[in-house]
């Protein structure tokens, strides 16, 4: 017992209080904007502001850039999935849960590839000699940014993404000895399984009526 607190608390001996606090904020915010999202709430946007802002500077410090630029997309995106889930026409909603269509699935793998080479690019930017957890970062970036973009566009293809992408993430960070982030992933495979589920129904309840 104490070996797995131990590895909850050792990456945060020689860490600022604030940085603590920090990531304990993004820890709670992340979680909450992933329920909003399942609920297809609205609220899943300021939410998630919250903690991805907080979580670039933290990866800012920490270096690791290509996780760092996925949140600064997640944060720009989260703008733009707010106005879109805020649309209106006769006082109805009109970006309603749908399925990608063969072109949306074109578009979502120039996505991919797209951000797994500007990932790669700011990694040699900064000059950071790239070893294989940066590789593996690389690639979930490629998936994270996809999904954030179906998620902002409310295609139900989002939650498959997060799901390969945090199962992914989470010995990632856990190997990095980022044992909060760790958690929160994990949380993040569940409440995104439970998400898809539930969205799932509900197109299947909207295909049915229509």
């Amino acid at each position: 017992m104490n070996q797995i607190f131990d590895f909850f608390l050792d990456a945060y001996k020689n860490a600022s209080t604030l940085d603590v606090i920090l990531e304990a904020i993004a820890f709670v915010f992340g979680i909450v904007s992933v329920i909003y999202a399942k609920r297809e709430n609205i609220l899943v946007y300021p939410t998630g502001l919250i903690a991805t802002i907080i979580t670039v500077y933290l990866l800012y410090k920490a270096e690791y850039f290509g996780d760092m630029m996925m949140n600064f997309y997640y944060s720009v995106m989260s703008i733009y999935g707010w106005w879109n889930w805020a649309r209106k026409k006769e006082n109805e909603y009109i970006v309603p849960i749908s399925r990608t269509n063969t072109q949306e699935k074109i578009i979502g793998i120039a996505l991919f590839f797209i951000t797994m080479y500007v990932t790669y690019l700011v990694y040699n930017v900064y000059g950071y000699k790239l070893e294989i957890p940066n590789y593996i970062d690389i690639i979930t970036s490629g998936i994270f940014f996809t999904a954030m973009w179906y998620m902002a566009t409310k295609k139900i293809e989002n939650w498959t993404l997060w799901i390969i992408g945090d199962l992914i993430t989470i010995p990632l960070y856990a190997y990095r000895g980022l044992g909060m982030l760790s958690l929160q992933y994990l949380i993040f495979t569940i409440l995104a399984i439970q998400a898809y589920k539930q969205w799932k129904k509900s197109l299947n309840k909207k295909e049915q009526i229509a």
